[in-house]
């Protein structure tokens, strides 16, 4: 469940927000002042923040300005129509978004669920093994700085031994987590994928990073002794 904290002071508003976000599975802390939002949000923990700029105690853009020394979650900020110059200052200080009120929840889930993907994205790995990488948020494999097309099946392939580099995962553990437990195609398409893998890394780049451990499976190391 994402943790979602909410620093707005118009009790109406925080009220309805607070009621429509818990109906669609997220966690919601409420504070109604920029001193208290911003001691709940410096103690770290949340998803993504929801901060009012217009704010009693500490306005919104002095509590970003603050929170963005320590903290990088997403944050949209919830501005006045005309507050054209509120906008782009707090764009400039690390806010991710802003919706201008009165704005629809629609709208605000929205935003709050394309801020949620793009922090994901942003944490995702890039994995490397010798000369090859992958970055599975862009979907992109290079070896020697080199871009390597793969079809989705063999990034998928890939990237299951990546992650396990230098053990060695059966051709059914292979088959189950890359096509599935009720795959009924051929029966060797795992030696068939790792064929067209080792055709465009291996062959083309002079590399042996793709081994076979005869009656078990496959390995990915940097290693430059046949297998």
């Amino acid at each position: 469940m994402h943790r979602i904290l909410l620093i707005e002071d118009e009790q109406k508003i925080a009220r309805f927000v607070e009621l429509e976000l818990t109906h669609e599975g997220y966690e919601v802390i409420k504070a109604e002042d920029g001193r208290t939002g911003l001691e709940l949000a410096e103690k770290g923990g949340w998803d993504l923040m929801l901060l009012d700029i217009m704010l009693p105690g500490i306005n919104g853009l002095e509590v970003l300005r603050r929170l963005r020394k320590t903290s990088d979650a997403p944050v949209i900020l919830l501005t006045a129509r005309d507050a054209v110059m509120d906008k782009v200052t707090g764009l400039d200080m690390g806010a991710d978004d802003y919706i201008t009120k009165p704005f629809s929840i629609e709208e605000l889930l929205a935003r709050i669920r394309t801020a949620l993907r793009k922090r994901q994205a942003a944490a995702l790995p890039v994995l490397t093994v010798g000369p090859l990488q992958m970055d599975i948020a862009r979907h992109t494999v290079s070896c020697m700085g080199e871009n390597v097309e793969l079809t989705g099946r063999e990034f998928s392939l890939l990237q299951m031994l990546m992650e396990n580099p230098g053990i060695v995962l059966t051709r059914d553990a292979l088959m189950e987590q890359v096509w599935g437990y009720d795959y009924m195609g051929e029966t060797n398409v795992v030696d068939v994928y790792i064929r067209y893998l080792r055709s465009k890394i291996d062959e083309v780049f002079g590399i042996k990073l793709l081994h076979t451990v005869r009656g078990v499976g496959y390995t990915l190391r940097e290693n430059t002794h046949e297998t």
